[in-house]
């Protein structure tokens, strides 16, 4: 007997869907009972069920899986309450535009048993609510209802067809129990369904005239900036990138990065900000020409340096804004960017990039030689800067810096997984992250993910994703999966993250990860919110604690905390001032890498 549960998961795995992440409910009988009779039938599920006690360690895993592979996946939710445990993950998959399809059961309609699937427990009046797909439907590329069997086919390749064309992200589809409990004929369930009919639209270049302007721009440019954020998710643009860069002298600034948007080495790679007053890079005041690619904060306008000098554009500044698919930020409620630019284009950065490779421009730079003196010197500096700070002699009795603590971390993983292509970090280190993204940018392209957006707790679940994703995509050097996961988080996204769950789930899928923890005793983003605002205020001369921003006096036993979660599986340890750092997370990375178990190892920083 084949239902509209059995057309559904069939669906899913012909379009080429493999993982589903799931937190099961009441609306779910005829999916369970489904993949049971897959297994009596084939030995298996068509396909592969992760089951995540907690619904946004659930979506943030399937970002990363979706991040790692390229591929979308499946969450299955619970009704409208699941729906709603999937937080601030929503966001993330939403403004990191990752294409996953979200799928929740709805409360029954019928009451009296008229259909098989009808109201039998209390709950499901609890649980019918007048607009359930409204709780995510603003963060949504689509949102329907299955109200049949019939077309379950076409809603499952249309939802697709959106969320993987520009721009990408999550959709959202429902189905009442009584529909998903729904018998159907066994030649529905047999009709080919693939996505060769539902392509997702191509990408799109820039227009002739774009190019001519834009690439004439540079050629005569004294001073062309390059500012980016995530065009490292689209791997095929990185190349392209520093091929240009390198060919026009052009430096290269990332803001707000969320993954790998340029090689460490490059050597016009001049730093990373994400926009504290007194950060942005100096060369952005003089730029005569700023080539805005796939960025999400370019700038921001009231910013001062440590001069009092605005840090944004010259009023002459020539600024070109490209993005793959919202570079209006249409989405974003008030945006700067594109009411200061000559052009605004919507077209894919690999497209672009070879565009203008190929105008025949970039080999007449203007002042190409001195101007790539001048930015191979600040991009010296800049890595001079970070290796000296990493070596810096600590005094007995002082927390790490957490330089230092970057520094011993890349130090160990380099040592025991020498191939970059074998690791991917996971960064989520927040008030950290100028220093993170820094000191752990890897040497390759796509060594390291952010989740794109700003609600904390993706990077523990994104952990479990990212090494499923890693073993379906065939990364690293032996092609069977990285060697090594390793997600660095503070402590405040720590418990964001649900670790319970998250914990749990790399146990029972075997999916080991380091994790680093900086303890600095609570959440001190907010802290430095108000000390931006109120810098001498009432509130910049008290302790976190006394702010109701700190976690003390008695702090959480993180790593107590993971071990418990896989039943004794996890190792971790914790480091203090004056503990041995390199030796412990030398021991960390072998932990995983040799014994497949996740470690944990909590950093004791300087207290807020």
């Amino acid at each position: 007997m084949y239902t509209t549960s059995s057309l559904f998961l069939h669906t899913l795995a012909q379009v080429g869907i493999t993982h589903a992440f799931v937190n099961w409910g009441s609306d779910h009988p005829a999916l369970l009972e489904d993949l049971e009779r897959q297994r009596v039938d084939h030995g298996d599920t068509v396909i592969e069920i992760i089951t995540c006690p907690n619904e946004m360690a659930a979506l943030s895993a399937a970002q990363a899986f979706v991040q790692v592979t390229n591929t979308p996946a499946a969450v299955i939710v619970h009704v409208d309450v699941g729906t709603q445990a999937l937080a601030g993950a929503v966001h993330n998959a939403s403004r990191g535009k990752v294409p996953i399809l979200v799928f929740a059961g709805a409360s029954p309609s019928t009451v009296e048993g008229e259909l098989k699937g009808s109201r039998n427990e209390w709950i499901h009046w609890m649980q019918d609510i007048p607009d359930q797909p409204a709780i995510v439907r603003q963060y949504m590329r689509f949102t329907a209802q299955i109200n049949a069997p019939e077309n379950v086919p076409h809603l499952v390749r249309r939802a697709l067809q959106i969320a993987t064309s520009e721009p990408k992200g999550p959709v959202y589809l429902w189905a009442r129990r009584e529909v998903l409990e729904k018998e159907i004929d066994e030649s529905l369930f047999n009709t080919p369904a693939s996505l060769c009919r539902w392509p997702s639209i191509e990408p799109s270049g820039l227009s002739p005239s774009a190019v001519n302007v834009i690439g004439d721009a540079l050629a005569h440019a004294n001073n062309p900036l390059i500012i980016t954020s995530y065009i490292g998710r689209n791997p095929a643009a990185v190349s392209a990138l520093e091929m240009l860069s390198r060919l026009m002298a052009i430096p290269i600034f990332v803001t707000c990065p969320s993954a790998t948007n340029v090689s460490l080495s490059h050597p016009f790679f001049v730093g990373v900000s994400f926009l504290a007053p007194g950060t942005h890079t100096p060369l952005l005041s003089i730029a005569d020409v700023i080539l805005v690619i796939d960025a999400e904060v370019p700038w921001i306008p009231m910013n001062k340096d440590n001069q009092g000098n605005f840090e944004r554009p010259s009023d002459e500044a020539r600024i070109f804004v490209i993005d793959s698919g919202d570079p209006l930020k249409e989405t974003i409620g008030m945006e700067h960017v594109a009411g200061v630019a000559e052009l605004v284009c919507r077209a894919s950065a690999d497209v672009m990039l070879y565009q203008l490779l190929n105008s025949g421009r970039t080999g007449s730079a203007t002042g190409f030689y001195t101007r790539s003196k001048n930015i191979q010197a600040i991009h010296d500096a800049f890595i001079a800067d970070m290796r000296n700070a990493e070596t810096l002699t600590f005094e007995p009795n002082v927390p790490y810096l957490p330089s230092r603590i970057f520094g011993a971390l890349r130090t160990a993983v380099e040592n025991k997984v020498p191939h970059p292509a074998s690791t991917l970090y996971l960064n989520e280190t927040i008030s950290n992250y100028p220093l993170s993204w820094s000191h752990l940018h890897p040497d390759t392209p796509a060594g390291m993910l952010g989740s794109g957006g700003s609600s904390l707790g993706w990077a523990l679940g994104a952990s479990v994703g990212a090494v499923l994703g890693g073993v379906s995509a065939n990364k690293g050097a032996g092609k069977m999966g990285y060697e090594l996961v390793v997600s660095v988080v503070g402590d405040g996204t720590f418990l964001f993250g649900v670790p319970s769950s998250t914990f749990w789930m790399a146990r029972r899928y075997e999916t080991p990860f380091l994790t680093i923890v900086l303890n600095n005793g609570g959440w001190k983003s907010p802290k430095l919110s108000m000390m931006g605002v109120h810098p001498e205020g009432h509130g910049s001369k008290v302790t976190g604690n006394r702010l109701t921003v700190g976690f003390g006096p008695v702090m959480p036993d993180y790593v107590g905390i993971a071990v418990a979660a896989t039943g004794g599986w996890a190792w971790g340890k914790r480091i203090a001032a004056g503990d041995s750092l390199g030796d412990t997370m030398a021991e960390a990375v072998r932990i995983v890498v040799e014994e497949r178990r996740c470690a944990i190892v909590e950093c004791v920083l300087e207290s807020i």
